[in-house]
């Protein structure tokens, strides 16, 4: 045997033990767990045979705590770059097996050069999530290291689409690289996220809480809204991350990509014609529409479990991406509150970042009064919504389809925000209030002092909503541009579309604005 081939042989012995990451045993405690290793999720998440590992003979060079004598596989992170449905993608895979996925120096390395080469490429980046945290044992090495994927996480922002899968353990500073991402997308019964530890907070508050309570899958998408997917596996979240992306452009100087759909763009759906129950408080489910008006009433739902009271979806429409915002009037009668209104509005700044355009369907009554929601500061929540459809200018479209009314009107991408075209159904209502309501306060004098007060209350509503419970006193203004047979309603967008696909609009010259957070 040659000296090349003795070289050849050297290395693939040293690639050999080191695809064996932490080792056979802990593999196999790892697959009785039911989760797949790191390498074995980045196999399914790239199609087959794409993946191209980088970096991975680096080591870290801690001498603390005898550290110079303990070997970790990959530093504990295997980082490379492969193909999705055909489209370059780099991703990152935290290995728990080879020193519980901890980070230091060099494992943070590694992560800032793939995100370096993926913000350079203008290529999407994948993380997945699975570290017990800072190694304790480089100490600020390791803080340092959280702190330059941070910076690397703003600096890609809005550049280049960031998805972070959390699929075991995520604590501490480890948390804040996801959140700072596009998406986040978590498994049941097997991640959890939080700052501060069960342990932690029952030495300091004394309140007894386990780790599913605490930082759960379902908390996060239920309560605290930090993440958009709960998912069934580790399989089903890699899954999802495939679908999300084939809604997504690679980088924000790109369009998202079109797909044959073989779904007439100009189909008619007469069941539209009666969706609007005759009884304007009775609910109806908003999805009901959304697909059908969509192309083979397929959507693709983040945030489905918090703040139902709005939906957020990504869908086509002939073919083409769209981002839809919609109220649901089958929950909380499709009230803006204070989780909505920052649901919506970090959906439409992400359509907008990535060249993705929108639909919004308005049926909503106005704000969730409480003093719950002022004093947890409605009006800047609130106000997020009328700034980032100000600021957004990709093409925006409106649909009324029943209640718009005041200030949540204008919230709902009103032409007055900047919508493009602006749609509503003949059973629309848009005004200041409901007739009810403001028969109530401009005719108070009146209805006090009449003979029958019962009647003349009814004749004062009835006289409101022939002047403004309709969309004819808007469309007479040019604030809706035109009132549409519901039926039709698939065929309508899918012109507007087609017509604004090459919309070009500037704003005032910044560094940036000042939304308020």
């Amino acid at each position: 045997m040659g000296l090349i081939a003795d070289k050849i042989k050297d290395f693939q012995e040293r690639e050999k033990k080191l695809l064996l990451m932490g080792g056979e045993k802990a593999l196999a405690k790892r697959r009785e767990t039911g989760k797949l290793n790191a390498r074995e999720r980045l196999n399914l998440l790239f199609d087959k045979g794409s993946f191209r590992e980088l970096d991975m003979f680096v080591t870290h060079r801690c001498t603390n705590f005898g550290m110079e004598k303990v070997e970790i596989p990959a530093d504990g992170v295997i980082t490379g770059h492969g193909l999705i449905d055909g489209r370059p993608v780099f991703a990152y895979s935290q290995d728990f097996t080879a020193r519980a996925g901890s980070l230091g120096e060099m494992h943070a390395k590694k992560i800032c050069k793939v995100m370096d080469m993926a913000l350079k490429s203008g290529v999407p980046v994948v993380g997945l999530n699975d570290s017990g945290g800072a190694r304790i044992q480089e100490g600020v090495d390791a803080l340092s290291g959280y702190g330059d994927i941070f910076f690397r996480n703003s600096a890609a922002s809005g550049v280049i689409p960031q998805i972070s899968a959390i699929m075991g353990p995520t604590a501490g500073g480890a948390v804040y690289s996801p959140a700072m991402t596009d998406w986040i997308f978590m498994v049941k019964n097997t991640s959890y996220m939080f700052i501060t530890g069960p342990q932690v907070i029952k030495s300091v508050t004394g309140e007894e809480i386990t780790f599913e309570e605490l930082g759960g899958a379902m908390t996060h998408n239920e309560k605290s809204g930090v993440a958009q997917f709960a998912c069934e596996s580790d399989e089903d979240a890699i899954a999802q991350i495939r679908e999300l992306l084939s809604y997504l452009p690679a980088n924000n100087m790109e369009d998202p990509p079109v797909v044959q759909t073989n779904d007439d763009p100009h189909r008619i759906d007469e069941a539209l014609d009666s969706i609007i129950p005759d009884n304007p408080n009775q609910p109806y489910d908003i999805k009901d529409v959304i697909t059908s008006i969509v192309d083979n009433g397929k959507i693709f739902e983040p945030h489905q479990y918090y703040a139902k009271n709005i939906v957020v979806c990504f869908a086509r429409i002939d073919g083409k991406v769209i981002g839809i915002i919609a109220n649901q009037p089958a929950f909380l009668a499709g009230c803006l509150d204070i989780d909505a209104s920052d649901k919506a509005t970090r959906f439409i700044r992400f359509c907008d970042a990535f060249n993705i355009p929108m639909l919004t369907i308005a049926d909503v009554p106005g704000y969730l009064p409480g003093s719950n929601q002022e004093w947890g500061g409605i009006i800047r929540h609130g106000a997020k919504l009328l700034w980032c459809y100000s600021e957004a200018t990709v093409p925006k479209l409106l649909l009324v389809t029943r209640k718009d009314y005041g200030g949540s009107y204008l919230a709902m991408c009103s032409k007055h925000l900047g919508a493009d075209m602006a749609f509503a159904w003949p059973s629309s209502e848009i005004a200041v209030m409901g007739a009810a309501g403001a028969a109530n306060i401009i005719h108070r004098k009146a209805i006090k002092t009449a003979d029958d007060p019962v009647a003349e209350r009814k004749k004062k509503i009835a006289e409101y909503e022939e002047l403004f419970s309709n969309p004819y006193c808007a469309a007479g203004r040019g604030h809706v541009d035109a009132v549409i047979r519901p039926a039709e309603t698939r065929s309508r967008i899918a012109d507007a579309l087609n017509v604004l696909c090459t919309k070009r609009e500037m704003r005032p010259a910044k560094k940036h604005g000042n939304i308020p957070v």
